[in-house]
């Protein structure tokens, strides 16, 4: 502002000085072309009789010698070096006083007549003076204004951003549920608290997302720990009760449990790292489905059912694929009631494979909530028949990572449907 200021000062300053010196520019030249014009028509020279304050007169011949000058012109030397019909600024003497001088011819040819007429510029120097005077007092007042009414409306524009700043330096992880406060506006700053205020809530959803994912993942490992922990205990204690088959039997199958577990953590957390190291080649869902079909009729009493199955294909992982059809499979046929069903089909835009069961099916309240980690339904709570609450997360995540999509339905045998959709692609 000071910068602007200043070169507004000189440009205001130019301008002004240039406005009353060619005021005084066009008085002086119209008074030389009258005085011009009376010696011209005359013929000799001829000086008004009024002397204005300030102004000097000399008439030439065509020798350009003296031939008139006015009173108080008398002993001023002749001006030479100034073109007719112009006009310059000059200096009489070393006193630095400065002077306009105007050069005017008569138009008549014979005899030639040049009038010279200097005026004194004190009045519009001295008006420029005055002018820069009240500049350089009144400029330090005009930009203390301004730089005080500056700080005063900058400061409270930016005093949300230091309200934002200090709660946002006071947020630690253990208080996420904090917010930052948000100004009654639609400013950008208003805008920059609420993206604040968004962010939080994503980094207090995932917080507790990873608080509940190790508590939860302490509990599931904790149970088939514990109950290896026991049974070696009973061993150690009663030798002779314990068989080496009645401990080996248990053991096994809580240290497959606790593979399997630590195998699906480990999946889980790859993906959260967006890390599941996928290939991408053809596969054909129609093959799963037969598979885990064939699987279940041989593992399960089930009535499993393929004739909906058609021709399916898309681009992925046939092991991480694999492994999402087989835990649909896995969480139909255990709630099913006598019968899973399976359906491969494909459109213009989409390749997607079905799981019906005819059990109790799932709430459509619950439906979103069960694909979380750790979710199990309250009708399958029980370890002994349900499982660690993380087969439909892995379908989640697995399906997505292939650019799909999960839903979940009521199914027409009276359970529940669990979809995959994926998009179709070029090269399938």
């Amino acid at each position: 502002m000071g910068i602007a200021l200043i070169f507004g000062g000189i440009v205001l300053v130019m301008v002004v000085r240039s406005n009353l010196v060619t005021s005084v520019r066009t008085t002086t030249e119209a008074r030389a072309a009258a005085i011009a014009s009376k010696t011209a028509e005359e013929g000799t020279p001829t000086l008004p009789e009024d002397e204005p304050k300030g102004q000097l007169v000399q008439v030439l011949d065509a020798q350009g010698a003296i031939a008139a000058v006015s009173a108080n012109a008398r002993g001023m030397p002749l001006l030479s070096g100034i073109l007719p019909g112009s006009s310059e600024e000059i200096s009489l003497d070393a006193s630095g006083e400065r002077f306009l001088a105007v050069v005017v011819t008569t138009d008549v040819a014979e005899p030639k007549w040049t009038v010279i007429v200097v005026q004194d510029l004190a009045e519009p120097l001295t008006a420029t003076r005055l002018l820069i005077g009240l500049l350089v007092a009144g400029f330090p007042a005009l930009l203390a204004l301004v730089g005080i009414t500056t700080w005063l409306a900058v400061g409270r524009a930016l005093a949300p951003v230091g309200a934002i700043t200090g709660e946002a330096d006071a947020i630690t992880a253990n208080e996420l549920h904090r917010r930052v406060p948000e100004p009654d506006t639609n400013d950008e700053i208003a805008k920059l608290a609420r993206t604040v205020n968004t962010m939080l809530d994503r980094l207090q959803k995932s917080s507790d997302s990873q608080r509940r994912f190790v508590s939860d993942a302490s509990h599931e490992l904790r149970t088939p720990v514990a109950t290896i922990r026991h049974r070696t205990e009973v061993a150690r204690v009663h030798p002779d009760r314990c068989t080496v088959t009645d401990l080996a039997d248990p053991v096994h199958d809580e240290v497959i449990r606790l593979q399997s577990l630590v195998d699906d953590l480990l999946l889980l957390a790859r993906a959260d790292e967006s890390n599941l190291g996928l290939r991408h080649v053809a596969v054909d869902l129609d093959d799963l489905a037969f598979a885990e079909a064939h699987r279940l009729r041989t593992s399960t009493s089930l009535s499993i059912k393929v004739d909906t199955v058609s021709a399916g294909r898309i681009a992925g992982d046939p092991g991480a694929l694999g492994r999402a059809v087989r835990n649909l499979a896995d969480n139909a046929a255990r709630h099913a009631k006598s019968t899973v069903a399976f359906t491969v089909g494909e459109s213009s835009s989409e390749v997607w494979l079905e799981v019906n069961d005819d059990g109790p099916g799932i709430p459509a309240a619950q439906r979103d909530r069960v694909l979380e980690r750790f979710v199990r339904l309250d009708d399958a709570r029980a370890r002994d028949s349900g499982g660690s609450g993380l087969g439909l997360a892995i379908v989640t995540e697995i399906t997505a990572a292939h650019r799909g999509a999960v839903t979940i339905s009521d199914s027409p045998w009276g359970g529940a449907r669990i979809r995959l959709g994926f998009p179709v692609t070029p090269d399938r």
